[in-house]
């Protein structure tokens, strides 16, 4: 997603065999919003965020395939190949497949670093169509070279290609990694932002958190409107040992849900939804996956920077902040898209929001997690609405700590200065 962009400084340590081992500890991603670098006012920063969010939700709902689309959430710069190359791809908890675009590629998008080229490196390898690698992949065929062929449908388009292992170097430590050797990509117009590829943090095998052997990772988001002054404070990322929660504050944790084994997404347990003192009444059944596995629930999604609510959901938190804001509401800016919004001056009267998860895990997000002056003189709610599935973003997430234990199933999270871990 535009709003959150950012470029990822990865130093990879991991005790995986198949990994350069640098260090017991795992690995840590420094996060910086590059959004921030673009001159971007408030305004159109949010904007980014909320066109972008509905792009990934609509993937989520058209999406043919279990790998889903990821709209410019998080870029890493690193390296493929002997000799490497240089490389930059969008992180994603709802995807799993790595993929580059390649030189062999008939028709591809923009990218801000060359194409990858296989010939060029010694370590690249071609993976058998028989082989398990290829097998993992769900949409997957035999060339007639006997090669492994991958295709996936995402709802800002497709991607097909090749797939094969090869050698990805980061900071102080490198990986041979199965990954897909994109040929062909037809894509919603800026939905890659210049981008090589794509490396999902999802459930499924082909994730980098799967192929690293890793039972745990975290992350935590500083404020995305810091300004460029203290721009300098980065956000983190932590994959393997590294990966925990510090003290201070206290730590809510609970299971995930299960969903759908073909799919990569983390679905978690909300039941209900409070703003200020007043729970709002909203049937549990609203964030329920549905019996049939494939539709509904909620899932927290790095790919999406902000927020969105099934319907059933949203209509009542929108009616109840009208209610308790009353009179201090004011129109939205002249194509802002907006829903709810105050004057500045006014924000003071924004009540926090709790989202409560079964188990007693009750999530506060204060008015600076929902709400965002677009301007000097206006503050609007930066959260959308949706047909079915519910979606928690990263803007709501900021300054919370999540870590997902993956040998647990479950997910903790703690308020935190993300700037400080």
């Amino acid at each position: 997603m535009e709003i959150s962009l950012v470029l990822i400084v990865l130093v990879l340590c991991s005790t995986a065999a198949t990994l350069v081992t640098c260090s017991s500890a795992g690995f840590h991603m420094e996060l910086t919003h590059v959004d921030s670098k673009g001159g971007y006012t408030a305004a159109e920063r949010v904007q980014r965020a909320m066109a972008s969010s509905r792009q990934r939700l609509a993937s989520f709902v058209d999406v043919t395939v279990p790998v889903h689309w990821n709209t410019s959430q998080y870029i890493a710069e690193y390296m493929i190949g002997t000799p490497p190359q240089r490389a930059e791809a969008l992180i994603d908890t709802g995807s799993d497949l790595i993929w580059t675009q390649c030189s062999t590629c008939k028709q591809c998008v923009k990218q801000g670093q060359p194409l990858y080229n296989a010939s060029k490196s010694e370590t690249f390898h071609a993976v058998s169509c028989n082989d398990t690698l290829c097998l993992a992949n769900q949409e997957h065929s035999c060339r007639r070279d006997g090669s492994c062929n991958f295709g996936a449908l995402y709802g800002a388009g497709d991607a097909s290609g090749t797939i094969d292992t090869e050698v990805f170097a980061f900071q102080n430590g490198s990986a041979r990694l199965t990954f897909g050797c994109v040929e062909s990509l037809m894509i919603y117009p800026g939905s890659l932002d210049e981008a090589s590829g794509l490396i999902g943090l999802g459930r499924g095998p082909l994730s980098l958190v799967s192929q690293a052997s890793a039972s745990k990772f975290s992350y935590c988001h500083t404020p995305y409107l810091r300004s460029n002054a203290t721009a300098g404070a980065s956000s983190h990322l932590f994959v393997g040992a590294s990966a925990s929660l510090s003290g201070g504050s206290p730590v809510m944790s609970m299971s995930f849900v299960q969903g759908p084994k073909e799919y990569p997404f983390y679905y978690v347990p909300l039941v209900g939804i409070s703003v200020g003192q007043t729970r709002l009444s909203i049937p549990p059944t609203v964030f329920a996956l549905k019996e049939d596995g494939t539709s509904g629930g909620v899932i927290i999604d790095s790919g999406s920077p902000t927020t969105a609510l099934a319907e059933k959901a949203y209509a009542p938190l929108r009616e109840e902040l009208r209610r308790q804001l009353n009179g201090s509401l004011v129109p939205p800016p002249a194509d802002s898209e907006m829903d709810l919004c105050v004057a500045v001056a006014q924000e003071k009267k924004v009540p926090s929001m709790v989202l409560h998860f079964s188990g007693g895990a009750d999530m506060v997000l204060p008015p600076e997690n929902y709400w965002v002056p677009l301007d000097s003189s206006t503050s609007c709610m930066v959260m959308d609405t949706s047909n079915d599935m519910s979606i928690i973003g990263n803007f709501q997430l900021q300054n919370i700590h999540l870590l997902y234990d993956l040998a647990k199933d479950e997910l903790s999270f703690q308020t935190a200065d993300c700037s400080k871990l």
